[in-house]
């Protein structure tokens, strides 16, 4: 019987690193099929069911092909599979620069402690707010991230509070405010961030502004 490990992928692509710190950076995403949250703004709803099954020696042969510097690991929710924590100990084996984009629904015990966490910690107009595991927030390291998607003035006051509750600004290298594509003013995101004088990083998915909606980006 073969025991090598396998994984349900929905899709193998190079592009931009469209969000995080390490945006505007050539870098190789591997989506993986399935997540158990549905939240309300989710743009990859293609990859909650849509994927093939791949053995691991395959995967990072792919992934070894593009020659990338960095390698990011998302979804659906990637930790929903169990042998993503291979993978992704492979991927850092490999030399590559590897983060792992998670909803924070799943435990992140226990991670190899070379990969970069982006936790997105599901606010109120996510409709999947209860889902949060917040006992992750005490495994995060100082190299991880963690992200809010603002939908409006609730789920803004609701980041506020979260990062004064958890000293996110002092625990992680970097907090994420991303307004909802579709429903938050830019704009009106960055006054609020001004004139609250908040330490944090807003961003704006720059792959949606070049590709839009266009799976594979």
């Amino acid at each position: 019987m073969d025991a090598t490990p396998t994984l349900r992928i929905n899709e193998i692509f190079f592009s931009l690193q469209g969000e995080t710190r390490t945006v505007g950076l050539p870098t190789v995403f591997v989506r993986l099929t399935g997540c158990p949250l549905r939240c309300g703004y989710c743009d990859t709803e293609y990859a909650f069911h849509e994927g093939d099954v791949m053995q691991l020696p395959v995967i990072l042969e792919k992934v070894a092909a593009y020659k990338a510097g960095y390698v990011t690991v998302t979804g659906g929710e990637p930790l929903a599979q169990p042998n993503c924590r291979e993978l992704l100990a492979q991927l850092c084996d490999s030399g590559a620069e590897v983060s792992l984009e998670t909803s924070g629904a799943l435990s992140i015990a226990n991670l190899d402690p070379r990969v970069v966490v982006v936790m997105d910690l599901k606010t109120p107009g996510s409709k999947e707010c209860d889902r949060n595991l917040e006992s992750n927030i005490s495994q995060l390291k100082p190299i991880d991230q963690v992200k809010f998607v603002i939908c409006d003035r609730r789920d803004y006051e609701w980041a506020k509070a979260k990062c004064d509750q958890y000293d996110l600004q002092h625990r992680v290298s970097e907090v994420l405010f991303s307004p909802s594509f579709s429903t938050m003013s830019y704009r009106e995101l960055a006054d609020w961030i001004l004139q609250d004088r908040l330490k944090v990083r807003m961003q704006l998915q720059l792959h949606k502004h070049i590709w839009g909606e266009e799976p594979g980006h």
